[in-house]
Formats: C-alpha cells, structure tokens, sequence
C-alpha cells in the first residue's frame, strides 16, 4: 500500500504545488483591513479547489463579522468514520519586502525550498490536505470534512461562533489540524502540548506633564526608570519566571542538541541562555515572559526632559496545565506590588489565547504514528511540545470532546514562518502529503 500511495503521491504532487503558488499569490493578509477583498479572494479561490475534487456541498461561511470560512464535505463509504481535515487561508504581513530574498508573494524555488509568505504557514496545510484526498479521488476510504479558516493569524475570533453554527457539520471522530511543525528534516513529530498567550499592555506614570531634567532630576523620578525598574521584577537573576503561583510541568524527554538551539534561535555569539530545566521544559512546559515592545521617545532627537509616562506590552506564554485566567491575575497582582517610587500603574489586556495538554493515545494517534513511520521510510514520530500558542486547538478540543485531534503540519526548523523568507521544504511536503494519505487509509481501514 505505501509504495502504491507513493507513487500516487508523486504523480499528483506538480498540480498540488501549481495549487499552493496560486494560493501565495493571493495576499490574503487578515490583519490589513485594506486587503479584506484579498482574503474573501483567497476563500473563493479554496471553494473552488474542493469543487473541482467533486465535494458534494461547499460554501464559504463567516460568523459575527469575521473573515470568511470554507466548510466542505465529500462522503466515504457507509460506515466509515468522518475526518475533519483543518487549515487556514489567511497569512501574516509581509512586513518590510526589502527583507525578502525575493518577493514576497510571488512563489520562488530557491535550493529545494519554495519561498513565499504563506507557502508554509498555512496554505502547505491546504495543499497537503488536497494532496491526500487527490490520490484517492473518488475512493476515499473514509468520509471526509475540510475546515480551511480565514482569521487564524488574528486570534481565530470568531472561531467559536463558527464552531457552534455548523457544530453538526463540523462533527468528526478524528480531527486533523495542519498547523504545526516537524522536529527536523527527515524527523516527523506529532505537536501534544502548545503553551497559551496573554499579553498586556501596561503603563508607568510619574508625572502629569514633562519636566526639566536638570531641575528636577534627582528628586523626581522618571517614568521609564520607574518601567525599568517594574520589567525587572519579572524574571530572577537565572532567568527564571519571578511571577508567583504560574503553572510549570514537565516535557517530554526529546535532545535538543546546543549546536542546533544557536543555529535555529539565531543567537548572538557569546549569549546564555535564560531560565533553569531542561531546554524544551524552558521551551514548551514553563511559561516565560517578553517584553515585545516599547512606547517611549527615541534616542535620535531626545529632549533633557524627564519622561512622565511610559508603556511597555509583555507577551506571556502560559505552560500546558495553567489558564489564561490563573495566569493573567497573577501577572497583574506581581506588577501592582513592585511597581516603584509610588508611580501610577495602570494596564490593558490585549489578548489571550489557552494552553493545550493533548492526551495522544489511543486508535487515532496509533494510526498517525504508524502512517508517519512508513512515511519518513522507518523513523517514528517524535511527540513534540510547542512554544509558541495556537489557541483555537483548545476550541477544538472542548466544541468536539469526544474526537481525536492529531495536530500536524508542514514546518520545519528553518521555516521561518511570520518572518521574511518563510519557506517550505519541497522533499518534507511530500512526505507529509504521503503520511497524510497513509493516514487516511489505516483510519478507513
């Protein structure tokens, strides 16, 4: 069976990738409000790729003003359980296009890799999703569901609305979200754990008005020492988290080699690393804490003038096992209790997003695993956690409780997804699209 998917795969592989260029090429940026037409574009372009597939109901669907949606279904034979087969069409911006190698839209191979934004993050999930049900075409072995969102790289807002609106449609017994990762090239993995998000704007006030720092300094504090002060008391001298009562747990027991953490962080020559534990406890199981951006006046052009006020924005990431709403109290009763000098504190949530713990076990997963190995031609998976936070997998798991969620995708180390030059490895993607297609199989079978 695996040599026959194989070669099927390869055959149908040149109109899959034809398939994702068309997709890049659509700048369906859900941030931009100026590129809103792009997106509806984007989602037509999709409808219309599941109904060349001969998928008996598609349409495009939007909740409470959202981005729009497609929900499409295509039946197996009698009796065979459904899949729910996810991704989304919406892409991060561009940012500046003078970082990119090469446009930023316009599909470029460069040493086995295709660049572009969204080649890899998400519209490879789309494509490695038609790749799977392609091979088979008419003859699918289980019936099928595909769920390609519009706003996943803006918080999935509206998600939860969707999810109650078309709950029977959406109904499956293992749902498959293509929006991750493997370990390496040449490793697969299966993502089991994704730390959650809060993120906080706050803001130090010292004075009501600007003042002579000469006159006044050294009596009357500034608003951004006071700041400093306040972001310090967020982490202890190794690093380590300094908020009490945040969850911490374990991670699974996977080598992250030091060579490989240098090259794939990008870190400077010299810099040590943050924090105590394991590398991937640091990584996936512990929370950490970012200061992502300042409001402050710039060094070009600063005035002797003692700053009354001063924001900062923290990026939070929770660890499996807490909440948003442990987290957040947390957070805000350590800031109000360092904040210096007796400044004025105030803060805005901006957004937050859950942690998800996936118990990978049972018929599903073993399945995934074993399709995987055939896939990678005899390496097994790796059950891999995640930094970073895909919030709407919690949605999946609470709207469909007594489904399976495989959570899988097309990225690698070097992927570079929502930075420029994001790129997707050619060689890795049709191994995804055979595992996918094995996957399909043992679960029909």
């Amino acid at each position: 069976m695996t040599d026959d998917l194989r070669t099927r795969v390869h055959a149908v592989l040149p109109g899959i990738r034809q398939d994702l260029e068309d997709l890049v090429r659509i700048e369906s940026v859900s941030a931009d409000p100026e590129r809103a037409g792009e997106v509806q574009r984007s989602a037509e372009a999709v409808a219309e790729l599941f109904r060349a597939e001969r998928f008996e109901q598609v349409d495009i669907v939007s909740a409470d003003g959202g981005a729009p949606a497609v929900i499409a279904h295509k039946a197996g034979p009698k009796g065979a359980p459904t899949v729910l087969l996810y991704a989304h069409h919406d892409v991060q911006p561009e940012n500046d296009p003078a970082d990119w190698d090469s446009p930023p839209f316009e599909p470029t191979e460069r040493d086995g890799r295709l660049y572009a934004r969204g080649a890899a993050d998400d519209k490879a999930g789309i494509a490695a999703h038609l790749g799977a049900l392609r091979v088979y075409g008419d003859d699918l072995p289980v019936s099928v569901t595909m769920f390609i969102e519009g706003e996943e790289e803006v918080g999935s807002e509206t998600l939860p609305a969707l999810l109650t609106e078309h709950h029977d449609r959406l109904r499956a017994d293992v749902i498959v979200i293509a929006d991750s990762g493997n370990w390496d090239i040449g490793v697969p993995a299966l993502t089991t754990s994704l730390r959650g998000l809060v993120r906080v704007d706050i803001e130090v006030r010292t004075l009501t008005h600007a003042v002579h720092s000469g006159m006044w300094g050294g009596l009357v504090p500034d608003a951004l020492m006071a700041l400093s002060r306040l972001i310090a008391t967020l982490h202890d001298d190794e690093g380590n988290v300094a908020v009490e009562g945040l969850y911490a747990g374990p991670a699974a027991d996977v080598d992250y080699p030091e060579e490989r953490l240098r090259a794939e962080s990008g870190a400077a020559p010299g810099l040590h690393w943050i924090g105590s534990g394991s590398s991937v406890e640091r990584l996936w199981t512990k929370p950490s804490l970012s200061i992502t951006g300042l409001d402050a006046p710039k060094v070009a052009g600063a005035s002797n003038t003692l700053v009354p006020a001063a924001r900062a924005r923290i990026s939070m990431r929770t660890a499996p096992g807490d909440t948003t709403t442990n987290a957040l109290a947390c957070l805000v009763r350590h800031l109000e209790a360092h904040v210096p000098w007796g400044a004025t504190f105030s803060h805005t949530v901006v957004d937050t997003g859950e942690a998800t713990r996936i118990d990978a076990t049972g018929p599903a997963y073993d399945a995934a695993r074993a399709a995987f190995t055939e896939a990678w031609d005899g390496t097994a998976p790796v059950d891999m956690g995640v930094g970073g936070s895909i919030p709407f997998i919690a949605e999946f798991l609470e709207a469909f409780p007594e489904a399976s969620v495989l959570v899988t995708g097309v990225e690698d180390p070097d992927t570079r997804a929502h930075g420029a030059n994001e790129g997707l490895h050619l060689a890795e993607f049709e191994r995804v699209v055979l595992a996918e297609a094995l996957l399909l199989g043992k679960l029909g079978g």
